[in-house]
């Protein structure tokens, strides 16, 4: 196995994309590395499953965005997973992002925050304790929605003996499986290495895997057991809550023996959309039952006829994973016109500054 092939390098021969050939090609004295960690001083590529070393960014990725001063916006800079060129110790170009996962950062201004590139496969992880919340499991899969990346849920915690008394694990997958998508779902008990080779599947040579989950669903446990050492802090969580502490405080890409590489992420606490999920992907189920409706605007509220309501009253939906649905529809409407707004904001910006700039240039000649 090649090095590169260590750490996610996608192809075991020749590149195969063509926007990455061109891209090589146009560096001729460049080599592909990939970044492993991202903190506000710059980044840590590597080369290989070894050490990483601190590279210097370009000059357009260190100015604030502006037409002028040719600066480019944050999320469309590196990010963990992302694959650059470099040149001795300077990063000279970024790879195109074969997929992205991204959320809402916290905050009343709209933006985008790029949580990891390039990744094949996201477990969203959950603890069979309680931990367990398939409401908000549903809101991960709505936000890997459309991103390219296959979804795994991981129920961990499969070995405590409450879980196996109440069954809770076939009775949480069942749950899971209700939700009416195509997504696979693991119990595993995180500290357990046989246990884990259930994940075997989607760890194969050149994969890339990204955990994501609350604080202390287990997420650094099964890290460290998929190595083999103790190398990611591991805390205790509440009783009341079975929630941890930010036990992982950056994003960092780890390879692992197998050759895959995985990404551990701090626990969040706020999922908001971007605006650009299909809600409707993610609950097909509650859309058949719209298209039933007597009428075509139904608000599924007291209207005649209602396919919906008739489905909860029934028994064959449930309120909640409704009420889920209206929340999450509400929440990515909001934030697709948010996302809209932006976009038009940064054309007519662009275009003034082009307007601007040029007249200052037809005045004073260029610089």
């Amino acid at each position: 196995m090649t090095p590169l092939r260590a750490i996610g390098w996608p192809y075991a021969a020749e590149i195969e994309d063509a926007a990455w050939a061109e891209t090589v090609s146009a560096h001729p004295a460049a080599r592909p590395a990939r970044v492993i960690e991202q903190h506000r001083s710059g980044y840590v590529v590597a080369e290989g499953p070894g050490e990483g070393f601190a590279a210097e960014s370009p000059p357009e990725w260190q100015r604030a965005s502006s037409y002028r001063k040719g600066g480019i916006a944050p999320d469309e800079r590196a990010a963990v997973g992302d694959w650059v060129l470099i040149e001795g110790k300077k990063i000279v170009a970024m790879l195109p992002r074969h997929s992205a996962i991204k959320r809402g950062a916290a905050g009343e201004h709209y933006k985008q925050q790029l949580i990891a590139a390039n990744i094949d496969t996201v477990f969203v992880v959950c603890g069979l304790d309680a931990d367990f919340n398939p409401r908000r499991i549903e809101r991960y899969l709505v936000l890997m929605g459309g991103t390219g990346v296959e979804p795994v849920v991981v129920l961990t915690k499969a070995d405590r003996a409450e879980a196996d008394n109440a069954g809770a694990v076939d009775e949480a997958r069942a749950e899971l499986v209700a939700l009416g998508q195509d997504v696979q779902v693991v119990a595993v008990n995180a500290k357990d290495r046989d246990s884990v080779a259930a994940l075997e599947p989607w760890l194969q040579p050149g994969h890339s895997v990204v955990l994501v989950g609350s604080s202390g669903a287990g997420k650094s446990t099964l890290t460290n057991t998929l190595l083999g050492t103790e190398k990611m802090k591991v805390g205790e969580v509440r009783e009341s809550d079975s929630r941890g502490r930010h036990t992982t405080t950056h994003r960092a890409l780890i390879p692992l023996p197998s050759g895959a590489c995985m990404i551990d992420t701090p626990g969040m606490r706020e999922l908001k959309p971007t605006g650009e999920e299909d809600v409707a992907e993610n609950f097909s189920d509650i859309e058949a039952l719209a298209n039933e409706c007597r009428f075509r605007d139904c608000r599924h509220a007291k209207e005649p006829g209602c396919a919906v309501r008739a489905a909860i009253e029934a028994g064959t939906l449930d309120a909640n994973r409704f009420a889920n649905y209206l929340k999450l529809s509400g929440e990515v409407a909001g934030a697709a016109n948010q996302l809209a707004t932006r976009l038009a904001q940064k054309a007519n910006d662009r275009v003034q500054g082009k307007a601007l700039y040029k007249r200052v240039d037809e005045k004073y000649g260029k610089h």
